[in-house]
This record gives C-alpha cells, structure tokens and sequence, in this order.
C-alpha cells in the first residue's frame, strides 16, 4: 500500500472519528437525560420511541464522516474546500450545543431557537458540499431532513410542556 493511501485511509479516519466524537460528546447531555427529565416530558403522538435515536445518530454521524472525508480528500489547497470544512465544523457544534441546551439545560425553548441555526448550517453546509462533490452534499440530505424533523419535534415538545 502506498504512501497516498495510507494519507486517504487515515483522512477517512479522522474524519470518521471526528464526527463520532461530535455525537459522543452530546451524548453526555442526552444519556441522563432519557430516563429521567425526557421520560416525564408530554409527547407528541409522531414522537419516535427513544431506541430509534441511537441508531439514527451513529448513522448521521456515519454519514457527516464520509462527508467531510469526501470533501477533505479535495485538498487544502481550495479555498471552496476550507471554507466548507469550516461550516462543516460550525454547523457540527451547533450540533453538540442543541444537545447541551436540549438535555443539559432542559431549555425546550433556547434549543429550539438554536435548532433553528443548525438547520440553516447544515443546508449552506450541504450546498457548499455540492459545490464540491455532489455525493458529499448527498451525503448529508438524510441529516437535514432529519434535523428537520427534529425541529418540528422539538416545537411540539416545547408548546406541550411550556
């Protein structure tokens, strides 16, 4: 195996890692969170039950890696692609921070506001990947329409529990 594969392999890696580490991260906001403040919250009847999540993250996040990786593998030296992978890194702690202000904080109402900022990260994220490489941006179409979802569940979650 050459040189440049091993710098491709260990790009993916990263990226990989990367990304994985974003939803580690927010985990230990969520995790606690679940059986005890979320399991007393009034939901929804379209509230999907809590085994769904996990599942749903990993894969996300699976997908963000191979993303940013797609976009990485470019080269630095495109400015397009610095600037990609800046929003990329901004729309993925925007990410985090929902988490925090979500299960952390318990702030229905500030994390949805916040939502809303991830959502328009994550579509310039995901136009400024098309730019790119149309299969990076592709990539990240299932995140947005699920953080879309999320949106909506998170409002329906706030005005049932005010």
């Amino acid at each position: 195996m050459g040189k440049s594969n091993l710098i491709e392999i260990l790009k993916l890696v990263i990226s990989l890692a990367f990304c994985q580490f974003a939803g580690f991260i927010g985990s230990l906001f969520t995790t606690p969170s679940i059986p005890t403040w979320y399991a007393a919250l009034r939901k929804p009847l379209f509230n999907p039950p809590n085994s769904v999540f996990g599942p749903v993250w990993t894969t996300l996040f699976l997908l963000m890696g191979i993303s940013a990786y797609l976009i990485w593998r470019k080269g630095f030296h495109d400015k397009n692609v610095k600037i990609a992978l800046l929003i990329f890194i901004v729309q993925l702690l925007l990410n985090v921070f929902w988490s925090f202000l979500f299960f952390g904080l318990h702030s229905l109402s500030y994390a949805f506001f916040e939502i809303i900022f991830l959502w328009l990260a994550i579509l310039v994220t995901v136009l400024s990947f098309m730019n790119i490489s149309k299969p990076a941006g592709i990539l990240l179409l299932p995140y947005l329409l699920w953080v879309s979802f999320a949106s909506v569940l998170n409002f329906s979650l706030w005005k049932l529990n005010p």
